[in-house]
């Protein structure tokens, strides 16, 4: 399983992403996950992927939360969680579509 982080350039959330789905990763105990991080700079970045707002984590080049969809803009991203609006999936959120990709 391949999983991005894709964020823009001082994204208050990417790096907190990042580690958050690293940290997730290790706690299920994938071994054969390749993790990423992919930093956008340009609206022509943005359009090469599958970029719905940062931070977009993809896995197998798939929207592991599936938005309204795509966007070039270099623009901020939020999560509905089980605590509201976020800038971040939570931990159960990650865990859940980690493991079910990983079961897949």
């Amino acid at each position: 399983m391949k999983v991005e982080v894709l964020s823009i350039a001082d994204c208050p959330n990417g790096d907190k992403t990042l580690d958050r789905v690293r940290n997730t990763i290790e706690a299920l105990g994938l071994i054969d996950v390749e993790l990423r991080a992919e930093t956008l700079r340009t609206s022509e970045d943005a359009a090469r992927w599958a970029f719905a707002g940062s931070p977009t984590i993809l896995v197998d080049g798939v929207d592991a939360f599936p938005s309204d969809g795509r966007t070039e803009d270099l623009a901020c991203r939020v999560y509905p969680t089980e605590s509201g609006l976020a800038g971040l999936p939570s931990e159960a959120q990650l865990v859940e579509v980690l493991s079910a990709k990983a079961q897949a």
